[in-house]
């Protein structure tokens, strides 16, 4: 640190860093009230502060003041994406699609998983919520068959899996959410499985796997949610699908901290967050108070939200974890760094979370499997083979190697880096899986492409890019073997090639 000397004094000064309040000796005469203060310039990484005998000056303090609340923006931004982003898709089922407490929604197709965040068009997604504030315990009854899935608290922390990855191992069952300051009910069928969580929201999902179309209807319909209260003569589950195409993107700006504050006013706080949820208060985010930031207040959060999402682009992007890479020969990631619970011994996941949630919603302990054989693998990719951003306006060839690790099926799907939803092309394709007729290669491999104009002879090979816009890969393996768990079997770069 740099001490420049700004008083007006006569006297030479050293720059010593230790040296902040002004020296005198016994013989020296009292500074008189009209004396000039003592001051001094500190040089930092945001610039000079000013010090009056040591002291910030009023105008340093509010600088320090404005720096300080717009680093807690910024840091709180990557704390709060789980959250947010399960705000966002409540929101969007409750007050665009019409979904009340313990509704679901199917999601399904192209159109249908471009509402939200890196979907995989391959299978269908079943998602809804419950505001266990408002309902009191509810049942979450999910079907017998092919089915992976999760209940989450509103931090988005697996509460439990249920379908082939869950306690009920696919056989289906009764799934009662209990939520904080609640009891169940001291007389349970034993065929109910009691599940506490420490939010009043809880929001569930699966997917259907099975490759029957009929089979696939008919589990998408077939979840039921109900009150506890309301058991001996539920009402029908409604089950939505949506009819207008949107696409799917976290909110920015003041809309990012406007969901955030609707969060913190309606949810306990758990101990882990006491300090964020300390830090926003400066900023006008407070339980109990409406969420009405001041002019200052205002132009520091959309600062924070601007660098924090810079941040998290860094941090989901070019991931600096131990051991997030899968393989050395190539710049595929594993895509879910973060543990299920969030909640380690030593310390709460901070940076892995947001890496994840950043770019993703939902989370269950089945996709980050170490079991051969069951659950989902993900590895994920934002660069090509000579580290650049992919780039949609030129051709690209992933080459996946013979025989994937998959008991089931493999897939690649392509997002959009602005957005972290499904490209959006006209020809309406974001996605190919070992489930659709590829054109495969003498050796077993098979080629996929990536490019505006599909190449010669692999039409069916070929994901459309969009000129202009960057995107990224997921390839996802359902049901891994123990070639992926081994590292043994390698999947190579993504590789700019000459257009054919």
């Amino acid at each position: 640190m740099m001490l420049v000397a700004c008083s007006d004094s006569s006297d030479s000064r050293d720059d010593d860093p230790a040296r902040l309040q002004p020296q005198t000796s016994p013989g020296d005469t009292a500074q008189t009230a009209t004396d000039t203060p003592d001051t001094e310039q500190v040089d930092t990484r945001i610039g000079k502060i000013e010090l009056e005998l040591g002291v910030p000056t009023q105008e340093s303090a509010q600088a320090l003041f404005d720096t300080m609340d717009f680093q807690r923006a910024s840091q709180a931004y990557l704390w709060a994406l789980p959250t947010v982003g399960f705000e966002y898709v409540l929101r969007e089922q409750r007050e665009q699609l019409g979904a009340k407490n313990g509704d679901v929604v199917i999601y399904k197709g192209y159109q249908g998983e471009s509402r939200f965040l890196t979907a995989n068009v391959t299978t269908p997604y079943i998602i809804g919520f419950m505001d266990l504030a408002e309902s009191g315990p509810m049942v979450l009854e999910v079907p017998a068959g092919a089915i992976v899935g999760s209940a989450m608290d509103f931090w988005q922390r697996p509460l439990t899996d249920f379908g082939v990855t869950g306690p009920d191992k696919g056989q289906g069952g009764q799934y009662l959410m209990v939520g904080p300051a609640q009891e169940p009910p001291k007389a349970l069928p034993a065929d109910v499985r009691v599940v506490r969580t420490p939010t009043y929201g809880v929001g569930f999902f699966y997917r259907a796997l099975d490759t029957d179309p009929d089979k696939v209807a008919a589990m998408e319909k077939a979840l039921r949610t109900y009150p506890w209260t309301e058991r001996a003569n539920p009402s029908p589950t409604q089950h939505i699908v949506p009819t207008q195409p949107q696409m799917a993107t976290l909110p920015q700006g003041m809309a990012f901290w406007e969901q955030l504050a609707a969060v913190i006013d309606r949810e306990p706080v758990d101990g882990r967050d006491r300090f964020f949820v300390a830090m926003l208060r400066p900023l006008g985010i407070e339980r109990g108070k409406p969420f009405s930031p001041n002019e200052r207040q205002r132009q520091l959060l959309q600062q924070g939200a601007q660098v924090g999402e810079l941040m998290a682009k860094a941090n989901s992007f070019d991931k600096r974890f131990s051991g997030a890479r899968y393989r050395d020969d190539a710049h595929w990631d594993y895509l879910i760094m973060a543990d299920p619970e969030q909640d380690l011994e030593d310390y709460s996941q901070l940076d892995e979370r947001a890496a994840y949630f950043y770019e993703a919603v939902a989370l269950s302990k089945g996709m980050v499997t170490k079991t051969p054989g069951v659950g989902q693998a993900y590895l994920s990719t934002y660069r090509d083979a000579q580290g650049h951003a992919f780039d949609g306006s030129k051709t690209y060839r992933l080459r996946v190697p013979a025989d994937p690790p998959a008991k089931q099926f493999w897939s690649v799907t392509v997002y959009d880096t602005g957005t972290r939803g499904i490209i959006q092309n006209d020809q309406k394709i974001a996605d190919r899986s070992s489930r659709q007729d590829l054109v495969t290669n003498d050796d077993g491999s098979v080629d996929i492409y990536f490019a505006p104009q599909a190449p010669k002879g692999f039409e069916n090979n070929w994901i459309p890019t969009v000129p202009g816009r960057s995107w990224f890969v997921y390839f996802r393996l359902y049901a891994p073997l123990e070639g992926y768990f081994e590292q043994r079997w390698p999947l190579p770069d993504i590789e700019a090639v000459d257009k054919r």
